[in-house]
């Protein structure tokens, strides 16, 4: 149990730092986030073209979003639905899954989601709004 608590902590600890040297481990979890918001919490959807611009604004490659996209998915249903992206990608949205799992057990869902209607202002929104 106590290693368990150890792993979950280095890898909060080196995620952060991950996330400030490399913008699309940022980016990963942002639409990890945006992708369990939209699941997870009431009356919340995201627009698909609002991730695209955010890669953009961030000077990620174009066709990050579809791929993060495709890891969530194939991640997130073992394998049945997206594709298997490069071992980096798969790495960065493991780490996003492991802290996005950490925060809603930590605040609860519904603090999660009201969390996230700040955190992720832009990517997502309330539905028919």
């Amino acid at each position: 149990m106590r290693t368990g608590f150890l792993i979950a902590g280095l890898l909060l600890l080196a995620a952060p730092a991950q996330a400030a040297d490399h913008p699309r481990s940022t980016y990963v979890t942002m639409v990890l986030q945006a992708f369990a918001a939209r699941v997870e919490c009431p009356n919340t959807d995201l627009v698909y073209q609002d991730l695209v611009q955010k890669a953009q604004q961030m000077q990620l490659p174009d066709g990050i979003t579809e791929k993060v996209r495709k890891a969530i998915a194939w991640m997130h249903t073992g394998g049945k639905m997206g594709e298997k992206q490069d071992d980096d990608l798969m790495a960065e949205v493991a780490v996003a899954t492991q802290a996005t799992d950490m925060d809603q057990r930590r605040l609860g869902m519904p603090g999660w989601c009201e969390a996230q209607k700040t955190n992720l202002a832009g990517l997502i929104r309330s539905k028919g709004g």
